[in-house]
């Protein structure tokens, strides 16, 4: 459950994300939590809807769900090789950068909400293969402590944001 990590180091940057899952879910409950209300959300967008962005200069939903797949994907890096007992301090990325050679909007739609549905599963498959003692273990990315337990609920908790974003901004 979330309150196992009371005990966990890490940066309060990631303090916000954590706080939007629900306090009763364990790791794999979050990920899949998140990843039914995320569908169900995806289940309501058309493919010309996929164009929005509700303001200049903000992304699309396209631009944003590549951000949610592309963050997903550096994240479980980061959680496994800190399970792996890696100690390397792990590179940060510029998320605006990689959105903005993603080519979102060149695909479509039902091709980005595959590939998200693919990356979550492997996510889930990834977390439930970590013993006890392997969500333990802490590391470091971008000069920030984590653990591979929070990197779990991060993952999860910045879906939801962004989520929240897309149901109170674009529509």
């Amino acid at each position: 459950m979330k309150e196992a990590l009371a005990t966990h180091n890490f940066a309060e940057y990631f303090q916000h994300y954590i706080n939007l899952v629900e306090d009763n879910e364990d790791v794999i409950s979050a990920l899949e939590h998140s990843h039914k209300r995320t569908n169900e959300f995806l289940d309501l967008i058309t493919e010309e809807q996929g164009y929005f962005a509700y303001a200049e200069g903000k992304w699309t939903i396209k631009e944003l769900l590549v951000h949610l797949i592309d963050t997903e994907r550096i994240f479980c890096n980061r959680a496994l090789r800190i399970a792996r007992n890696d100690k390397t301090d792990l590179p940060g990325y510029d998320h605006d950068e990689y959105v903005k050679y993603s080519e979102a909007n060149e695909q479509k739609l039902s091709d980005i909400c595959k590939e998200y549905n693919l990356v979550r599963q492997g996510t889930i498959a990834l977390f439930k293969s970590f013993t006890p003692a392997m969500l333990e273990r802490e590391g470091t990315a971008n000069n920030n402590k984590l653990t591979v337990l929070a990197i779990g609920f991060i993952i999860s908790g910045h879906e939801t944001h962004h989520i929240n974003v897309l149901e109170e901004k674009y529509l």
